[in-house]
């Protein structure tokens, strides 16, 4: 397997191999951060919506029956394709291969913009929301949900190096206030920001996910034993060592629209 090393390149690349474990993946599949999601979007009968990296096709799913048109987009093709197992039940539903940062929509083009667990691997993650702003129609919604860091620098570039350590296409998580910044120099308004920490599914169901070797799961157990307090806060290991091993993530859902 050669190993590129553009970020977007080695995200389709690793996306690809692991598609169909993203499909049936407990953090991806349920949780009450999809329902707040669900709550937060509000999608009517007549919108049009855009679902960002759409991965397992799960946001896509929950919001398809609610809305009248729903486009699924996700940079890597064999990832649309193993969403279409789970989508193929609406027909509604169209796909298209796009990349975050350069959205191939015209301006003006939806009601409600979603990204979900996704935008941690966008090289430019400022970028992505400027397009999501520029494919909103005026009063369009913007829901975004992704895992969140500390706002303490330190811990948050450990928990970016522990991720990247399992995840090589993993470039960065960033605090609640960064996120509010994004949307405001982007010029959209933030109308409700949630905190939630959420089981990663189990330590080795994680790991596994991404077929980490046996030296990689090593040395992530020893980055969860030897975390420091901060971090330990925000991961919550527990177990580790053990076959009931787990840790935390912690998500963001932010809400905001473009004015009119």
């Amino acid at each position: 397997m050669s190993n590129p090393t553009d970020p977007k390149s080695l995200s389709q690349q690793r996306f690809g191999d692991f598609a169909t474990a993203y499909l049936t993946s407990t953090p991806h599949v349920e949780g009450e951060d999809l329902q707040k999601l669900l709550a937060l979007t509000d999608p009517q009968p007549h919108w049009h919506v855009l679902d960002i990296a759409t991965g397992g096709g799960h946001t896509a799913n929950l919001i398809a029956p609610r809305v009248k048109l729903m486009v699924a987009g996700d940079i890597t093709y064999k990832m649309l394709r193993a969403a279409q197992t789970l989508l193929s039940q609406h027909d509604n539903t169209v796909y298209t291969t796009t990349d975050a940062e350069h959205l191939a929509f015209a301006p003006n083009s939806f009601d409600l913009v979603t990204c979900r667990i996704a935008p941690h691997h966008f090289p430019n993650c400022f970028r992505f929301v400027q397009e999501c702003a520029r494919v909103l129609k005026p009063n369009g919604k913007l829901v975004i949900e992704d895992h969140y860091s500390p706002e303490n620098d330190h811990a948050a570039r450990y928990i970016d190096a522990f991720e990247q350590l399992r995840d090589p296409s993993h470039h960065r998580i960033y605090a609640e206030y960064e996120w509010r910044g994004m949307y405001l120099d982007a010029g959209l308004v933030v109308d409700e920001t949630f905190l939630m920490h959420k089981s990663a599914g189990g330590f080795f169901d994680w790991v596994n996910r991404q077929n980490a070797s046996p030296e990689t799961i090593e040395k992530l157990e020893i980055m969860l034993h030897q975390a420091p307090k901060d971090v330990k806060e925000f991961l919550h290991p527990r177990a580790i060592g053990t076959p009931e091993a787990d840790f935390d993530h912690s998500y963001i859902i932010i809400a905001g629209h473009k004015p009119a």
